[in-house]
């Protein structure tokens, strides 16, 4: 099955999204994360040739990725600074273009679809091949993790236990309740393609009815956990999932398409030492152990590096 990358995803913004930036903003001028580094995060020029940058986007989990990367790089003696919390993808690829960053954490299928809207996701290989004929010559991906952050379809606990469905549960299995089902999600969720149109096409699911919430923010989040809906479009690294114990459906027909965390690369401004080291996170990092991650900074708020440099020890990476 194929199908389009979700372009308002561009950002991987979060639930509480806002509150969580505020808060990750407010550690890093306290000088408590990665950001030792105090320069300006959009100021051009290249760093000297010993030292590779590692770019954050303007988000929580992103600025987890790039600590996670940075510090695997340092425990293979790489020196390492951080242009941390910048803002759009459109910002940070020319940062990245230029050389003023030379590590930026990324998620394949949302960067296809920057390039182009329609391009169609069969694989998580067919997507890195299709990224990678239309980057930079600059640039390349190196391997993806299997940690995914995208759109998906999650029932409360209520709502599973009642039908007996578990986190191996699929969306093949809700076709005969979703008729009893109140699905939320943002008002786009029910007429795209990556949404209820796609569920009825590729599932065979017709629901209930729809309410029209926000895109898997604080509205959606609480109507899952009250039961006001018993379905709802949750992102797959949301730390809520943990919390309120919400059971996300696998998509084994791949409607929801591809965001494997995967890093993108200046390539001249890598070692292959460093390139191994990023090759290395990338095949420990899977979505559940993102989700605990995630969980740590934004609902326990850890400090970012904290975590990164504790789960790098725990993983043999430092």
């Amino acid at each position: 099955m194929t199908s389009n990358a979700h372009s308002s995803r561009s950002l991987r913004h979060h639930p509480g999204a806002a509150a969580v930036a505020l808060v990750a903003t407010t550690v890093l001028l306290a000088g408590c994360s990665s950001s030792d580094d105090t320069t300006d995060p959009l100021a051009e020029g290249k760093a000297d040739g010993s030292t590779v940058v590692v770019g954050s986007n303007n988000f929580a989990e992103s600025i987890l990725l790039a600590d996670i990367y940075g510090e695997a790089l340092k425990a293979k003696g790489i020196k390492v600074s951080y242009k941390p919390n910048i803002g759009s993808r459109e910002t940070t690829y020319g940062l990245l273009k230029n050389g003023s960053i030379t590590v930026l954490p990324e998620y394949n299928g949302s960067l296809l679809a920057y390039f182009d809207a329609k391009a169609e996701q069969k694989s998580t290989e067919a997507v890195n091949a299709a990224v990678k004929a239309k980057l930079d010559p600059k640039l390349t991906l190196l391997e993806s993790s299997a940690a995914e952050d995208k759109d998906s379809v999650a029932l409360n606990q209520e709502t599973a236990k009642k039908h007996n469905l578990t986190a191996e549960s699929t969306l093949d299995d809700i076709k005969d309740i979703a008729p009893q089902l109140v699905l939320g999600g943002s008002p786009e969720f029910q007429t795209r393609q990556q949404g209820m149109v796609g569920l009825e096409a590729v599932y065979g699911l017709k629901f209930k009815s729809f309410k029209a919430l926000d895109a898997g923010g604080p509205l959606t989040q609480a109507a899952l956990k009250k039961d006001t809906v018993q379905a709802a479009d949750i992102f797959t690294t949301d730390p809520t999932i943990n919390r309120d114990k919400f059971v996300v459906l696998k998509d084994p027909k791949n409607l929801f398409g591809f965001a494997n965390v995967t890093p993108l690369v200046y390539k001249s401004g890598l070692s292959k030492e460093g390139v191994d080291a990023l090759n290395a996170v990338s095949a420990k990092l899977d979505t559940k152990t993102l989700l605990d991650l995630d969980d740590q900074v934004q609902l326990q708020r850890k400090d970012p590096l904290d975590v990164a440099k504790a789960w790098l020890k725990s993983a043999g990476l430092s």
